[in-house]
């Protein structure tokens, strides 16, 4: 059986610390908000029960589930916030950050970010689950956090001058986001490096789709910046493509770095547009396969590509990226992607309150899973520290930024061996004599 397509959502981490909200549009609504009035147990219970149905594990991580409900339900809880205490506390024995209970002011965050009114400094953020550091995956292009130099895997050491060490991402998103014009300071250690920054929080307006026409030697070619899948990414993209074959591009450079996901159907809608066949990406929950997404509509263009990805590609940006790169679309050209593989279900529970729990791994159409490992790219080309701090908003995708270059030089490349094949199947044939 399929899974709903409102339910999907493969972001590096659920919540968006930046945005005040949670990667996750498009929900599936169990039941209806503030129906009834729950006691703080019953909450606590309809998030065992949830985890229960759900969860990718069979194992729970080696938990007795049972007992675990048994042991929860035996404590007492004087008020809601001892159930929410209880709840998160539950969690953490799956030893999985994407799983995780949201109250109701983090739910409705994640809901007001899936309507685009954002605020915040503008950063997505995980924590890695052996060291517990709170790491960014990315910061938000034009985002206070992307101005003022924040990058992909530097870890929050302080926030206003509070140790993150011991904290939970949930803490830190609290800590972190806030009323727009106020500042936040964060210490963040970059390699062996340790350093301060005050980010003004402001509101973020995200565009998924970028895009524009580069001049090359073998003619125009179409640049796409996707930097979220958000609810309107695909609809973006399509209108981005349709426009560039208008203006008669030769080829393509997506450039999904720094895009820490979003929905999964997002992922595979733009998938499409790009492959005129084939498989896009497999998820498997605890019974099994669960649903493959597959080519077959929605197709735009067969003219070469090439994909620009690094750490910060994440999730659905690896989703897109294995699918192009398994069914032999595209070249993969920048940095090994971050290695996020899982897929997480976003629903109520209680009384305006939320839960994400991992629901299903999700796999490349070659059968690659590719949590915590990432994708390779087809042709490596690193920046150097020194190479990553010069690089401004305004030099990417210039001449100043040597992915980008990298990724001119081989679609070129690419688009000249089309149109010679080209030429050769169009050449009259020469009567015999």
């Amino acid at each position: 059986m399929g899974i709903t397509h409102r339910t999907l959502v493969v972001s590096t981490t659920v919540v968006m610390t930046a945005l005040v909200a949670v990667t996750g549009a498009g929900l599936h609504w169990s039941r209806s908000l503030a129906s009834f009035r729950q006691s703080p147990k019953e909450l606590v219970d309809e998030v065992w029960q949830v985890i229960d149905r759900e969860y990718v594990d069979a194992t729970f991580n080696g938990n007795d589930w049972r007992a675990v409900r048994r042991e929860f339900l035996s404590r007492n809880y004087s008020n809601t916030e001892d159930a929410y205490k209880a709840a998160r506390e539950m969690l953490e024995k799956l030893n999985d950050p994407y799983t995780r209970f949201m109250d109701p002011e983090q739910f409705k965050s994640m809901q007001i970010e899936t309507s685009g009114e954002l605020t915040g400094v503008g950063i997505t953020i995980t924590q890695d689950e052996k060291t517990k550091e709170i790491t960014v995956v990315s910061p938000i292009e034009g985002s206070p956090a992307a101005e003022i130099g924040l990058m992909a895997k530097d870890v929050i050491l302080r926030i206003d001058g509070k140790s993150t060490k011991g904290m939970d991402i949930n803490q830190a998103v609290s800590m972190i986001r806030g009323p727009v014009n106020t500042k936040v300071r964060l210490t963040i250690q970059r390699g062996g490096q340790v350093m301060n920054f005050e980010v003004t929080r402001a509101r973020i307006e995200i565009h998924p789709v970028r895009y524009s026409v580069r001049q090359t030697p073998q003619g125009p070619v179409g640049y796409i910046r996707l930097v979220t899948f958000s609810s309107n990414a695909a609809a973006e993209m399509r209108s981005a493509i349709r426009d560039l074959e208008k203006q008669g591009v030769q080829g393509y450079v997506l450039d999904v770095r720094s895009n820490p996901g979003g929905l999964l159907f997002a992922s595979a809608e733009i998938a499409r547009m790009f492959l005129q066949q084939g498989d896009i990406v497999s998820t498997v929950n605890r019974q099994g396969e669960a649903d493959r997404l597959r080519a077959g509509r929605g197709f735009l263009t067969n003219k070469p590509m090439v994909v620009l990805i690094d750490g910060g590609s994440a999730s659905a940006s690896e989703i897109l990226a294995g699918a192009l790169q398994d069914n032999n679309r595209a070249v993969l050209i920048g940095t090994k992607t971050f290695g996020k593989g899982l897929v997480q279900s976003v629903q109520p529970v209680g009384e305006g309150s939320g839960i994400a729990v991992t629901i299903a791994k999700y796999f490349t159409p070659s059968g690659r899973d590719i949590n915590k490992k990432g994708i390779e790219p087809d042709i490596e080309v690193k920046l150097t520290e020194q190479q990553r701090e010069q690089l401004t908003r305004e030099d990417i995708a210039t001449d100043k930024d040597p992915q980008f270059m990298r990724a001119i030089a081989v679609l070129n490349e690419r688009i000249l061996a089309e149109q010679q094949r080209s030429a050769q199947s169009v050449q009259p044939s020469r009567a015999l004599r």
